[in-house]
């Protein structure tokens, strides 16, 4: 399933942040340069979902801070309330 994220590199933990609309915004301590924040939202959102790390994948918008992240293994109801579950 495809996920649209918004990333905010360089905060002071790492978390899901909770839902901008449809938007799940995650927040990384990794600044936003070479890819480094890109993964650490990769890991951040495959802990929420209990999912090994390459299980997540941010397939565009790599150098923009909303992305789209593609999701393996689940359907959209279980990432869903994975999700909901982790931001409250």
């Amino acid at each position: 399933m495809k996920l649209s994220i918004k990333v905010l590199p360089s905060s002071s933990r790492d978390a899901v942040a909770g839902w901008l609309g449809d938007t799940l915004k995650v927040k990384v301590r990794a600044p936003a340069e070479s890819g480094k924040a890109n993964r650490a939202a990769e890991k951040v959102i495959a802990k929420a979902l209990e999912l090994p790390a390459g299980s997540i994948a941010i397939t565009s918008g790599h150098t923009s801070e909303r992305k789209t992240a593609e999701i393996a293994s689940l359907t959209e109801t279980e990432v869903y309330k994975k999700l909901c579950k982790s931001a409250n």
